[in-house]
């Protein structure tokens, strides 16, 4: 048993755990943003509210475009230069399905920003029940797609040199000395 008081991030090394590990960190946001849609009416832009508002702002403006960026620049790119037969044929299936649904998020959050910066700013407004229902739910989606088939079919076929060369993209991308 771990005496940590908390679950350390996997190491880039390890590129798809890291690519999970966001998916979980991105739950976690999709929860607070929910939790916060159901306060705002109850108890307006409050402390919590406001806190709750700007974590979700800072999460969803700055590493979940650069965890689209990992897959769009340097996931899919691999496994479409790798795959072969079912995999190739299911990649040229979901890679379109994946990046509509990354510019469809992004049109979404792109309204919910607007919303959540006034929040932060304390500003007594609502969130549009419906963009949260239809960001959680494109986002939920779109994550169990991407665990259910990307992720495995990196697994099996990635040399232990290619785990490497796309941590280091996403070691990059973050501006992360090895």
């Amino acid at each position: 048993m771990s005496n940590a008081l908390f679950d350390p991030a996997p190491d880039f090394d390890q590129p798809i755990a890291v690519l999970k590990h966001c998916h979980d960190k991105i739950r976690k946001q999709l929860k607070t943003l929910e939790k916060l849609s159901t306060h705002l009416p109850e108890f307006g832009a409050n402390l919590d509210a406001k806190q709750g508002a700007i974590a979700i702002l800072r999460y969803f403006n700055e590493a979940a475009p650069k965890h689209h960026a990992d897959e769009e620049e340097d996931l899919m790119p691999m496994l479409q230069s790798t795959a072969t037969d079912e995999d190739a044929i299911r990649l040229h299936a979901l890679m379109p399905e994946i990046l509509l649904e990354h510019r469809q998020m992004e049109a979404l959050w792109a309204s919910l920003a607007q919303q959540l910066q006034q929040i932060s700013d304390g500003d007594n407004v609502e969130l549009s029940d419906d963009a949260v229902k239809q960001f959680v739910g494109l986002y939920t989606s779109h994550m169990e797609k991407e665990e259910a088939n990307i992720a495995p079919m990196a697994k099996k076929l990635f040399s232990a040199a290619q785990m490497a060369q796309l941590g280091q993209a996403m070691r990059s991308r973050r501006s992360i000395d090895h």
